[in-house]
């Protein structure tokens, strides 16, 4: 069996899924090896090479990991605000009505760039002002989002165990460039968009989309541990999450 045959039915193991069917070959013990490298017993179950059984009958097979935390709303949060904490992230937990002055208060003063599916009543109608659209039809250019100061942004999916929120690109996300080049980012986080942990954020995600995945402030270390911030993207992350 080659390695990416091993590949493949190890990551068919994990998902719980089986691969297309293919001519099978007889070990001299009398066992049948598919190309995959799964074997097939004489009872007629498959035995993945991660341990998972698959009946003759394609019954579906559980993974081998959790697909859920288990815990309750309140329990996300606060897990959530820990981990994003502790990353140094600047985080609140608002109520809906709350949200515009939120953002205002966090970007006194500031030029920012918002992409153009952002909800118009987050906003206060004080920024407009100082405001700049972005969108994929009139895209502004890495020169201009440099000068800007901030961008407001939404998000699709936050995971709590690893405080990594995560953006696909919709309408009120915007372009990944939007969110990597202005040195302050004010991240919106829906309550109903957390999960635990991350089987349970990739379920939520379409993986074809642009993923942007944010695991506090940009931050990085040379050689000798010196912490630079702000190399690979923002150098402030603000986090609201609005419940």
């Amino acid at each position: 069996m080659s390695a990416r045959d091993d590949i493949l039915a190890r990551v068919h193991a994990a998902l719980g899924t089986t691969p297309t069917p293919a001519p099978a070959e007889v070990t001299p013990g009398g066992a049948e090896v598919t190309p995959g490298g799964a074997e097939v017993t004489p009872g007629g179950a498959e035995v993945t090479p991660g341990g998972a059984e698959v009946t003759s009958g394609g019954a579906e097979v559980t993974p081998l990991y959790r697909t859920t935390s288990g815990l309750t709303e309140d329990e996300l949060v606060a897990l959530l605000v820990d981990r994003l904490e502790d990353y140094k992230a600047r985080v609140e937990v608002v109520a809906a009505e709350g949200l515009a002055e939120a953002i205002r208060a966090r970007l006194e003063g500031k030029a920012f760039v918002a992409p153009d599916g952002l909800p118009a009543h987050w906003l206060h109608p004080g920024l407009s002002e100082r405001r700049v659209t972005d969108s994929r039809e009139a895209p502004l250019a890495v020169v201009r989002l440099d000068e800007l100061d901030a961008v407001v942004t939404s998000s699709a999916v936050s995971i709590a165990e690893t405080g990594t929120i995560v953006l696909d690109g919709s309408p009120d996300q915007g372009r990944r460039a939007i969110s990597l080049v202005p040195d302050h980012h004010v991240c919106v986080v829906p309550v109903e968009t957390v999960v635990g942990i991350v089987p349970e954020g990739f379920a939520r995600l379409d993986i074809t989309r642009p993923l942007t995945f944010i695991s506090g402030p940009s931050a990085t270390s040379d050689i000798e541990l010196e912490r630079v911030e702000g190399v690979h993207g923002p150098r402030t992350l603000d986090v609201i999450i609005v419940r």
